[in-house]
């Protein structure tokens, strides 16, 4: 007899919005507004508000299917989409992934079947097409974004590598006491370590790098449960390792907390070296991985540069120093790690031994990527480190002094050995700028005659250039009226007749980078083109992609990209040429992509950054925003719009020459009068004494 059939009702539509539709198809949320627009198959919008529409899940799907379409997001967004329609607990999926690593494509049914089927599906393609650290990655990004717990930044995987190669190789217990995702627990693993420990306040980083560790066998199976232990609390408060003592500490803890129990903590033991100041949390941190080290086991703790030098903390560094607990304070550029405008340093300790040997001094290391021709002065505050130019540096210097730290010389403009009785003055300043400095007098001859040389040519040259640039734009031009009786229209406008295309940045969020975008790139290694590097006219500058952010676009040759603010001087509109092809367009920019049959880009770029039209198109008093669709252009013919174009780009060759010439002026003035108070260079036979009478 047939089984009788359950009484059903009809479901509730899945509704998914413009941005997720984008995510589910791969392509950006502008060319989802052309498919509404150009379309009229494509569905109509089921609910929402008409500023904010939403979609039958359904209808999209058999919509983009019968298009090609479903195919085209990524196993992440896949993944992402499917969690928001059916949000579902990330930590048992975390030990979902560690399965499915293990049994392997093909490996048969899955211990539980609980889990909603697209969900499941998606993490399947996810882990097995991209990978477990990406699924992982997704499913901790959700919770993280939805938690009120800020500060959970990602540790470069570069940078994590060059912290536990600077751990020596005997180092096989390892500990990091706010691991995160536990990439540098991952990295340690990597170079020999056996048995991780690690500790997070947040539930669900704590879960993501349990499930991460357990993956991170080196033969590709995962590690005995017993080899990895993770637990969720905070550190300082309630140590989840009391009695712990390892052979190295790798960490990269919370900055500038002034709430991290000064107060309840003022007698604990871990204080060996001083009770940590209420602001300096970051010395608490120190002292509590020096606290869970063997004798000579070793710390590397990646910090930011105030408590090096900060007053309060002056009494701890001292006896840091005194002990020979600090051996080494490296700094980093700009740009290796969160938060990226900053220069960040990182610690090497190493915990005293009962009777052990002393230790005369500290090693300082500037890892700074050496500054040629007025490098520093035309680059934006953020600068992609080099990685393996740096890690090489570092590791050289840190190897040299290891190996014989009473005599290693120093490296002039890189490294200096400072003794201990030199440091513990008023101030115990450990930060590396103040102790590896270039002076002329650390140069040979024939090297400080070289480098005058070559910023003497340099300037000439670029002298040479604005004269040149000066006499493409200063000959007699024809003078109109005024106006012109120009018919105009705003980007807006020309935007909808389709002669250009307007997009715009990720959301500017504090997360330390910013997202790659769903039609925009697949490579994590390019870089970003910043507000900084438009206002300074400098190449891309921004490091990225990160995760947390809104998509971001690939710049392309003959792109106009516009600063979103007006509330700064320099440039405020750029043409997109080599240095910028391939970029991505970083936050508070806008760009403006002309068809090239109806626009010229010189011409669009030279009136839409006009002061007056920049002006009228802008909201605000202290902080002032463009907004770019109200910008006017002229409309008029192409081969019109070039002479334009033509004379706008003459101009902007002129303030580039006046830059560059200027900052060639400036570090040619700097070195000599350098060279000059240091003795290593004197006044040339030409220059004889003047009397001067002051007024």
């Amino acid at each position: 007899m047939p089984q009788q059939q359950p009484s059903r009702t009809a479901p509730s539509p899945v509704r998914v919005t413009a941005a997720e539709i984008s995510r589910i198809a791969g392509v950006t949320r502008a060319t989802v507004s052309n498919w509404r627009r150009r379309h009229e198959d494509f569905p109509s919008p089921d609910g929402g508000t008409e500023s904010s529409p939403l979609y039958d899940l359904h209808a999209v799907r058999a919509w983009l299917r019968n298009r090609g379409l479903t195919a085209a997001a990524s196993p992440e967004e896949e993944l992402r989409t499917a969690l928001r329609l059916k949000p579902t607990e990330s930590a048992p999926l975390f030990d979902l992934v560690v399965e499915l690593v293990e049994r392997g494509p093909g490996g048969g049914a899955l211990s539980s079947a609980t889990y909603d089927g697209a969900v499941l599906a998606a993490l399947v393609r996810c882990v097995h097409e991209v990978g477990s650290d990406a699924a992982l990655g997704v499913l901790a990004e959700r919770e993280l974004e939805e938690s009120t717990v800020g500060g959970t930044y990602p540790t470069p995987d570069e940078l994590a590598d060059l912290m536990a190669r600077l751990l020596p190789e005997a180092a096989r217990t390892v500990l990091d006491p706010a691991c995160g995702g536990g990439t540098l627990l991952a990295a340690a693993r990597r170079h020999g370590a056996i048995a991780l420990h690690g500790q997070d306040l947040v539930p669900v980083q704590a879960g993501r790098a349990s499930a991460r560790l357990r993956l991170a066998g080196a033969d590709g199976r995962p590690l005995p449960p017993d080899l990895v232990r993770v637990e969720t609390g905070d550190s300082l408060r309630a140590d989840a390792y009391p009695a712990l003592a390892v052979d190295a500490v790798l960490c990269n803890p919370p900055y500038g907390d002034r709430d991290w129990g000064h107060d309840e903590l003022a007698y604990d033991p871990r204080w060996a070296y001083g009770v940590p100041p209420r602001a300096e949390s970051e010395l608490a941190w120190v002292q509590h991985a020096l606290a869970h080290l063997r004798p000579d086991g070793y710390a590397v703790i990646l910090l930011p540069p105030a408590p090096a030098s900060r007053a309060s903390g002056r009494r701890v560094r001292a006896e840091l120093v005194r002990t020979g607990a600090l051996r080494a304070v490296v700094s980093l550029p700009a740009g290796a790690a969160h938060p990226f405008h900053v220069g960040l340093h990182l610690w090497v300790l190493q915990r005293p031994r009962p009777s052990g040997p002393e230790r005369p001094s500290v090693l300082f290391v500037n890892a700074e990527p050496e500054q040629r021709d007025g490098a520093a002065a035309r680059r934006g505050p953020a600068i992609r480190a080099d990685w393996s130019e740096l890690t090489e540096r570092v590791l050289n210097v840190w190897t040299a002094f290891t190996d014989d730290p009473v005599d290693y010389p120093g490296e002039p403009a890189v490294a200096r050995v400072v003794p201990v009785v030199d440091l513990l003055g008023d101030t115990v300043d450990l930060t590396p700028a103040r102790h590896v400095r270039t002076t002329s007098a650390d140069l040979a001859p024939e090297v400080l005659v070289a480098r005058l040389d070559g910023l003497r040519d340099r300037l000439t040259g670029e002298a040479a250039a604005l004269l040149a640039a000066s006499e493409q734009v200063t000959r007699e031009w024809p003078l109109t009226a005024p106006d012109q009786g120009w018919r105009t229209a705003t980007v807006a406008d020309l935007v909808r007749g389709g002669a250009l295309t307007l997009l715009k940045g990720p959301a500017a969020r504090d997360t330390g980078g910013a997202a790659l975008g769903t039609e925009s790139d697949t490579t994590p290694d390019r870089p970003v083109l910043t507000v900084d590097d438009i206002a300074a006219g400098e190449p891309p500058s921004g490091t990225g992609p990160h995760p947390h952010a809104g998509p971001m676009h690939v710049i392309a040759p003959g792109d106009i990209v516009l600063r979103a603010s007006a509330s700064r001087g320099g440039p405020r509109a750029r043409v997109a040429g080599e240095p910028e092809a391939g970029a991505l367009l970083g936050p508070h920019l806008n760009l403006l992509r002309p068809d090239p049959a109806r626009l010229d880009s010189w011409f669009l770029a030279g009136f839409a950054a006009a002061e007056d039209n920049i002006a009228t198109a802008s909201t605000g008093s202290t902080i002032v925003n463009v907004n770019p669709g109200r910008l006017r252009l002229p409309l008029l013919p192409l081969e019109q719009q070039r002479r334009y174009g033509e004379a706008f780009r003459r101009l902007h060759v002129l303030r580039t020459a006046a830059r560059l010439a200027s900052a060639a002026s400036e570090e040619a003035a700097s070195a000599l009068a350098a060279g000059l108070a240091s003795g290593a260079v004197a006044p040339p036979s030409g220059v004889t004494a003047r009397t001067r009478t002051l007024d």
